[in-house]
């Protein structure tokens, strides 16, 4: 169900019914292109159905996510998709978006204190083409670290689970709830 948008800070775009884009800031019809710009300055905005004031800015969002997974390198795997459309409509679906939303707030926190402490390096000791093969050779320790924080994440993730379903036991000791015994016998 589409939201009314609220008056927010920051640039307002107009989606009007022909599909256009209108940036009332700049007084100008703009492209998604344009619109994926302004992600990528950090610019605070909002798009907004023209006649009915309805909040798109997710919606166009998804739709700059899909062009640019359609085309070059996509980010996201298919085996990765659908097990986020897996997650609509389960219990986990809140908490799914809060921890992708988490998670990739580390990523990018990481990659900014990496991009500062090279900044010095880089300036000092190294030409570009030096630049570009110590880039290249991060990706792997930086991916082999993700995977360590994700793995760790799991396990704490894991223990939380089994932490409230023992607290839900101790709560309501007559709900017939699986034990550790029955979970067992459903693994593989």
């Amino acid at each position: 169900m589409p939201q009314t948008a609220e008056p927010q800070a920051g640039r307002l775009i107009k989606k009007y019914p022909n599909r256009r884009l209108y940036d009332t800031q700049a007084s100008v019809y703009i492209t998604l292109a344009d619109v994926k710009q302004l992600v990528l300055d950090n610019v605070d905005f909002q798009v907004v159905d023209a006649k009915s004031g309805d909040d798109l800015t997710r919606s166009i969002l998804l739709q700059i996510i899909l062009e640019e997974e359609s085309g070059g390198m996509p980010m996201f795997s298919a085996t990765a998709l659908a097990q986020i459309i897996r997650f609509y409509g389960h219990a986990m679906q809140g908490v799914m978006g809060t921890f992708l939303e988490k998670n990739i707030q580390v990523l990018m926190d990481i990659q900014d204190r990496m991009a500062e402490q090279s900044q010095g390096l880089y300036q000092q000791h190294f030409g570009p083409e030096a630049w570009a093969q110590l880039v290249s050779m991060q990706t792997p320790a930086l991916q082999n670290m993700m995977n360590n924080y994700l793995e760790q994440s799991r396990s704490v993730f894991v223990q939380m689970q089994d932490q409230m379903q023992d607290q839900a036991r101790n709560l309501f000791p007559g709900f017939p709830f699986p034990g550790p015994a029955d979970a067992d016998k459903k693994k593989p």
